[in-house]
């Protein structure tokens, strides 16, 4: 069982930088791939970034590559998601999620365990 909570959402205007955590609880947190998703009104959920349990591997959509960086601190329990350069576009519900699996890390589906979100508002 794995519980996820996330934090650091709020407004920014364009071009401003957030970083987002999620910190776990549970001991097997570190056999999880962690991923982030996000949710814009009357958008369905759509993925980020996804970081593999081991800390090798990273997957990034399009449209953030470059502006954000997915990283975990297993000692800690903690993923984070550094957002840069952020645009209108952006705005959104943030959730992370925890999956045992790696390899399809933008199928929702696949993914057991969920936060309860933080909003994001970046301002033109």
């Amino acid at each position: 069982q794995v519980q996820l909570v996330e934090s650091g959402g709020g407004l920014v205007q364009a071009g401003g930088s957030l970083r987002l955590t999620c910190a776990a609880s549970g001991r097997t947190f570190s056999s999880y791939s962690i991923g982030w998703f996000r949710q814009a009104p009357a958008k369905e959920r759509e993925f980020v970034a996804a970081i593999s349990w081991s800390v090798g591997s990273t997957d990034y959509t399009d449209s953030v590559k470059g502006r954000f960086t997915i990283s975990r601190d297993n000692a800690k329990n903690t993923v984070y998601l550094q957002m840069n350069s952020l645009k209108p576009e952006d705005t959104a519900v943030y959730y992370c999620a925890a999956s045992r699996g790696w390899g399809t890390q933008g199928n929702l589906a696949m993914y057991d365990y969920w936060g309860q979100g933080t909003q994001v508002t970046v301002s033109s």
